[in-house]
Order: structure tokens, then sequence, then C-alpha cells
């Protein structure tokens, strides 16, 4: 079996943190006992482009369970967990390729050799087995099924796609769920990314102004944690909307040009490029912290700030500090990439439990009906959105009402009214 992982030493290491957080996942793990019995995915070879974590682990596990054979390689260079990808490879037999801090070349060849494997189905996060696919393995598209889509930057890039008539198989966007975006989003990447932060840092964060570049889902989430740490949340926005909401939660809310000269912490969730430019980081405050917690290290114009800076050190782990000619400092934590997979561990796996419950079982929708879809991008299902949030609840022991027959009938009816 073909693998590239840092160390397989790290495998026993690995296997008890992937046993510590598959004990939080009793969604997945009622799909993997159904899947164990069903085997809906027999003989489908999955390839999987996703960080490289412990719930990612009890994912593979869950898609093994139900007969597929998987591949994986990582959607992010510093996102992998050596001692999960060794594990996985040494006690499951996952070909596994990612090494935390690959280069950009090792990367995409880590991507190619999950490729290499002739998957049926893709599974991504930012969309870049897809994308590498139809730029420069077109000739893999004829056997693919299709394919799902982790995150909120992939489904951006999946349905351009789409729109331009580009789109060569049918995707499955379960970033689009409901038991996906408005749990993992914001109280996932609320909590991971100022874990991440403060490990990076370990400054704190009450009493200082952090601003939060982006109020969707993933920024309302941060927002909302770091205002219960006490920070003085600044919100950056380009939607009036978004912007209108930030207002209405009772943040702060201007232009990043403005919020540049007083934010102490800066995290951007955008899921755009060049949000924070050279000129921001030429009037921040010395000292200041910058991260991001989008997919893609281009929300930071880190070129423009390699440009500007004089000069350039490692500081700490994670933290590199950049001396500007007027000898004022700007800190950049993870090297702009993902803060909460950078220097922390990333989502808890409870939050997990529900997002890669979605995984699973799209790609179970995908062997039944892939055949018979568009080139497009689909959401989840409406039934299996709800009743994984049916399972989540059975789980934490939660009961709710059921709608009476005489309700059922009011809601059906136009004739009652008042």
């Amino acid at each position: 079996m073909k693998f590239d992982v840092k160390d397989m030493g790290l495998a026993e290491k690995g296997k008890l943190r992937i046993e510590w957080a598959n004990q939080n996942m009793p969604v997945l793990n009622l799909i993997k006992k159904r899947f164990a019995k069903e085997k809906p995915l027999a003989g489908k070879r999955l390839g999987l482009c996703l960080h490289v974590t412990t719930e990612t682990a009890s994912l593979c596990k869950t898609l093994q369970a139900g007969g597929a054979d998987v591949y994986v390689c990582a959607s992010n260079p510093l996102s992998t967990q050596d001692d999960v990808a060794a594990s996985l490879v040494k006690h499951d037999g996952i070909p596994v390729f990612a090494i935390k801090g690959e280069d950009n070349e090792t990367y995409y060849r880590h991507i190619n050799a999950v490729l290499d494997a002739k998957p049926v189905i893709t599974m991504d996060d930012g969309a870049d087995l897809v994308s590498t696919i139809h730029s420069e393995r077109k000739e893999l598209i004829r056997g693919i099924i299709g394919g799902t889509e982790e995150t909120t930057t992939g489904v951006i890039r999946l349905k351009s796609m789409a729109q331009k008539k580009v789109l060569k198989f049918p995707v499955v966007a379960v970033n689009d769920a409901d038991t996906k975006h408005m749990f993992d989003n914001r109280y996932g990447t609320g909590q991971s990314t100022l874990d991440g932060i403060i490990r990076a840092t370990n400054r704190l964060i009450a009493g200082t102004n952090f601003v939060v570049c982006g109020y969707g889902w993933c920024g309302r989430g941060l927002a909302m944690r770091a205002h219960g740490m006490g920070g003085n949340v600044i919100v950056t926005e380009v939607d009036p909307l978004k912007a209108l909401e930030a207002v209405m939660d009772g943040y702060r809310v201007m232009p990043i040009a403005d919020a540049a000269k007083i934010g102490d912490f800066f995290c951007t969730v955008t899921g755009d490029i060049n949000v924070i430019r050279g000129e921001h980081f030429k009037v921040m405050k010395d000292g200041a912290i910058v991260s991001n917690s989008g997919h893609f290290n281009v929300e930071l114009d880190i070129p423009a700030l390699e440009d500007m800076a004089k000069k350039k050190r490692l500081i700490r782990e994670f933290v590199e500090e950049y001396t500007l000619p007027g000898g004022s400092k700007v800190n950049i934590l993870g090297e702009g990439r993902l803060v909460n997979l950078a220097s922390a561990e990333g989502h808890p796996s409870s939050v997990m439990d529900m997002s890669f419950a979605n995984q699973a079982l799209a790609a179970e929708f995908m062997v039944k009906e892939g055949k018979k879809l568009k080139n497009v991008v689909y959401g989840v299902p409406e039934d299996v959105d709800k009743e994984i949030a049916r399972l989540k609840l059975t789980a934490m022991g939660i009961k709710i009402d059921t709608l009476t027959k005489e309700q059922q009938e009011y809601l059906a009816s136009w004739e009652m009214g008042t």
C-alpha cells in the first residue's frame, strides 16, 4: 500500500486520540453501524481531500465500514495531525498522503496520489480535488459518479463552475445543510478559532479590540465567542444585511480601513481574497495580531506585508513577527492559514459529528442517485438534514414535541384563517 505520512511511530498516539474524539460522535457512529450491515458504498473508491484530523478519521472509518475503498490527502498544508495520518495507515489500512507543514509542491503531489486511485466519488474541503480533476486530470471525469463539498469556499468555487457550465459531474454541497453551517461554521469555528489564537499567542482577549472580518456563519460564531471572553468586537462587512445584523447583535461595524487603526486582534472569515491589505497593515498598532480562519490564506495579503517589512522572524511557534519601516510590528499567526488547525486541533468532535454525518449520507446519496443527476451543485436532501438533527437530539437525551393531527391539518389549510 502506498502512503506518505510524517512518522509511522506516531500511530499509537493517533489511535488513542481518534478513540477519544469518536466517543463524542454518536450520530456518525449510528450511521457507521448501519453502513456495516448494509454496505451501501461496497466496491466504490472514494477520494477524500479533507483536514486530516481525529474527526476525519472517524468519517474514514464510517465510509470504510460501508464498503468503500478510502484514499485520503490533506485539504490544507498546515491542517494535518501527523499522528492521525499514521494511525489511519497502520491500524485501518487507509492510504493517507498528508504531512503537516508540507510545501505547495508536496500538497499537489499528494492530491494527485489520491487521484491516481481513480476515485468514483470525491469528497472535498475547498474543491481542490474537483478543480485538479477539471484542470489536470480530465481523463478521470468519465469514471466519476459525483462529489461532496464540505466548506463555504469550496461551494462558492463549485457553484461558479456550474454557472459557467464547466462542472462535469454533480456535487452535493454539504456546507449548505442546516446541520452543517448553522453548527459547524458558527459554534465549531467560533470556539476553535479562538482556541488557535490563544494557543499561538497566550494573550488575553478581555479588554482588547477584536476585529472580525466577515459576518457569515463563521463570523457570527467568532464574534459571539470573542465577545463572551470580554473582547470589544468590531465587525467589517461588505454586505449591508449582514452588517445590519452585526449592529443589531450589539457589535461596532466599520470599514476595515478604520478598524485597522484600532484593532488589537484581527481574524478574517470571508472566503475572499486580500481582505486585509498592505495599506491596512501599515496603519496597525504596534504588536497587532493578525490571523485567518477562512479556507485559504489569500484573505491576508501576505506578499504585500513581505514587501513592506524590513525584518521578519519567528518569535514564537506559529507567530511570525514582521517589523515595518517605522519600527512597529505586525504578528501573523500560522502563516495566515486556518488558525484553528494551524495552531490548534480544529473543531470539537461533537459538532463535526453532524458535519461528517452529512458527508457520509451524501456519499450514500451520490451512489444511489448520482447517475440520474445533472452536472450542478445540489443541496443535502431536507429529510437527511432533519434526520441528522433528530439523531443528534436523541443522542443528547433531548425530546421535542410532534404536531397533533389537528395542528397538521391547520398548517395545511387555507380555509381556517383566524
